[in-house]
């Protein structure tokens, strides 16, 4: 009987699919449950630690391909912390202007935004 279930793709700790799809749910569920359990530092920690991890592998095997990924990884930062970007720009003293323009690839950091960056981080 084993092999029909591997023939059918359902894996074999599971009698039926419906055992296995309901089992699939209630993971779901516990999952979503302790993630609304979680502060809105400890979401900003997780999303930073990613970032950092994100980083690491880059510098590890950086992929060469067209892209920036100085304002991607920017892109990154600043969503994790804030929910508006406009308020980094208020934090780092820039223009949101100038921070969209920089995020968007439409000018370069100065070494002024860079360091104004440096002390945020």
């Amino acid at each position: 009987m084993a092999r029909n279930r591997h023939e059918f793709g359902v894996d074999s700790r599971y009698e039926s699919i419906d055992k296995k799809t309901s089992d699939g749910k209630r993971l779901l569920e516990a999952r979503l449950e302790r993630l609304n359990d979680l502060s809105r530092s400890q979401i900003i920690r997780a999303r930073l630690l990613q970032l950092k991890l994100r980083m690491q592998e880059y510098l590890v095997q950086p992929v060469y391909e067209d892209g920036n990924f100085f304002t991607s990884f920017l892109s990154k930062y600043v969503d994790a912390i804030y929910y508006k970007r406009r308020k980094l720009a208020e934090d780092i003293d820039v223009s949101p202007v100038n921070l969209s323009q920089v995020l968007n690839n439409h000018r370069e950091p100065t070494e002024e935004f860079m360091f104004r960056l440096m002390l945020h981080s």
